[in-house]
């Protein structure tokens, strides 16, 4: 055992979306580590461990890194680590991970597992495993139980992911406890939208593994230069305009008439408005988008 850290308690896993039940379990853990007067740890990894393993595999991400420690920190834990999953850390075996990293590297005294987290080579052992080897070594195992609300039976990150990918952003909002967000650089588009009177910004988002929500269109606050502007956002493949079949993500900026080319923006979604949908011309087309801003005026 490390005798130079101060022994902790932690808990361990990848936490992409820092959603309310990874906040339960935090939660938890805090006070667990205030009873035992300790220090709360969150341990994490930098790279989803499956891509580590599978480098084809695109992880669909809720947060990039940087978010993620962001709102870890937000949490009010005492610590939070960044572990590199390597190939060698995955053939650790759940028994040689808890003694050789948990242990012996981050004197974790109490050892706090989510209800469903299974961890180690082939992820093949449980909690009744960890316990035991965590009593082989002199540390306490503790199995949280499942957090759930009247709303959601089962709050986890693929349940938001797959509610992102419907296009249900107030469902994956309040399964996050906050608005999801994608950050990206402002692109040369076709500019088709200034001849209509609706200019956009079109975004290249900054990380291809973060997921983009299902094609729609969507009331937004778009943050820039430290300020925050209201804002409507296409994603789809602009039928009306027969942009081909290439998705795109553009945003119309209410009240905004700067010129923000490869500069990056914050997309942070609020509500769904309407499918995207081809119109009879732009005419049509721009009906609709006069109809579009005053619903997103009204919903921010």
């Amino acid at each position: 055992m490390n005798q130079e850290l101060n022994s902790c308690v932690a808990t361990v896993g990848f936490f992409d979306g820092v959603h309310a039940g990874h906040r339960f379990l935090i939660d938890e853990l805090k006070a667990i580590a205030k009873a035992q007067n300790k220090k709360s740890v969150v341990i994490t990894f930098a790279t989803h461990p499956r891509k580590v393993l599978d480098a084809a595999f695109k992880p669909e991400l809720l947060n990039t890194l940087s978010e993620k420690i962001a709102l870890l920190e937000s949490t009010g834990i005492d610590s939070c680590i960044v572990l590199d999953f390597t190939p060698e850390m995955a053939k650790l075996s759940a028994y040689e991970f808890i003694k050789t990293v948990l242990w012996e590297k981050y004197n974790v005294s109490t050892l706090l597992v989510g209800h469903d987290h299974r961890f180690g080579h082939n992820r093949t052992d449980g909690f009744a495993e960890y316990k035991k080897y965590g009593e082989s070594l002199g540390m306490t195992v503790i199995q949280e139980k499942q957090y759930f609300t009247a709303e959601f039976t089962n709050i986890c990150s693929s349940e938001v992911r797959l509610a992102l990918l419907r296009s249900e952003i107030e469902t994956a909002n309040k399964m996050l406890t906050y608005h999801y967000s994608l950050q990206g650089k402002v692109m040369n588009g076709f500019k088709n939208g200034r001849k209509i009177g609706f200019p956009t910004a079109n975004l290249s988002p900054n990380n291809p593994d973060k997921i983009v929500p299902a094609h729609g269109v969507y009331a937004v606050r778009v943050h820039w230069n430290k300020q925050v502007y209201k804002g409507m956002m296409n994603i789809g493949t602009r039928p009306t305009l027969e942009n081909g079949l290439h998705t795109s993500l553009e945003v119309h900026i209410l009240d905004f008439n700067q010129d923000i080319y490869n500069q990056t923006i914050e997309i942070e979604f609020i509500q769904k408005i309407r499918d995207e949908q081809k119109f009879n011309g732009i005419d049509a087309l721009i009906e609709q988008l006069n109809k579009d801003k005053q619903e997103v005026l009204a919903i921010l």
